[in-house]
């Protein structure tokens, strides 16, 4: 007797979106044969170009992008695709980052540190219309949506560019510029070019007076 045909689960459709080419064959590589990549993009343009034509079931998006922005992706694709679900993976764990992008209509956000394993459960979990957070950042959430208002942004604060936010995070943790080279994808002097930009906006002399101010704001 031939025994019937057993039809293998179709995987989920999911599309990369991160200006950073190297980052997004690392995800590749990391959620291998798991789901199955129907598109990537650079850049808030692009990406929306993609999930339009793609309509796949989740899309990973970073927060920061050429072009507006995470948020700007879900602002416009929304609309016209509600079926399809954003979770955020960013290298960012800023409050006013989680909650915007969070307001916009993603799903989840889970930071970049982020095992593979884990962020093929993450995937499947918003696949499946759950919320899914890195658990430092559910707090973010839970307090914002019961009411609470996040984090201010003080003047000093909004004087630095995204880019900036994020070196000065990871100094103020303890990163050498290199690790802060590798974490963000950019090159050591880029690093130094950024940290001296943070340095002079927020009016500091080195990056021990930059941590002790970043931890006074809790940015750390």
């Amino acid at each position: 007797m031939t025994e019937p045909e057993v039809t293998p689960p179709l995987l989920i459709k999911v599309v990369l979106v991160d200006d950073h080419a190297m980052f997004r064959t690392g995800v590749r590589a990391e959620l291998g044969s798991s789901v199955d990549i129907v598109g990537e993009a650079a850049d808030t343009k692009e990406a929306v170009q993609t999930v339009l034509e793609t309509r796949p079931d989740v899309v990973l998006l970073d927060v920061h992008l050429p072009g507006g922005g995470g948020a700007e992706v879900l602002r416009q694709v929304l609309p016209a695709a509600p079926e399809v679900k954003f979770l955020a993976l960013s290298v960012s764990d800023a409050a006013e980052d989680v909650i915007g992008t969070i307001r916009a209509g993603a799903r989840g956000y889970v930071t970049k540190s982020i095992t593979g394993t884990d962020l093929v459960a993450a995937i499947k979990r918003v696949a499946d219309g759950d919320a899914v957070f890195s658990p430092r950042l559910a707090g973010f959430v839970l307090d914002a949506f019961a009411g609470s208002e996040p984090p201010s942004v003080d003047d000093d604060l909004d004087r630095l560019t995204q880019r900036e936010r994020e070196v000065l995070r990871l100094i103020a943790r303890g990163y050498a510029y290199k690790e802060i080279a590798k974490e963000l994808f950019i090159s050591v002097k880029t690093v130094e070019t950024h940290v001296s930009a943070v340095l002079r906006k927020l009016q500091l002399s080195n990056r021990y007076e930059l941590t002790r101010w970043a931890t006074d704001r809790r940015l750390v």
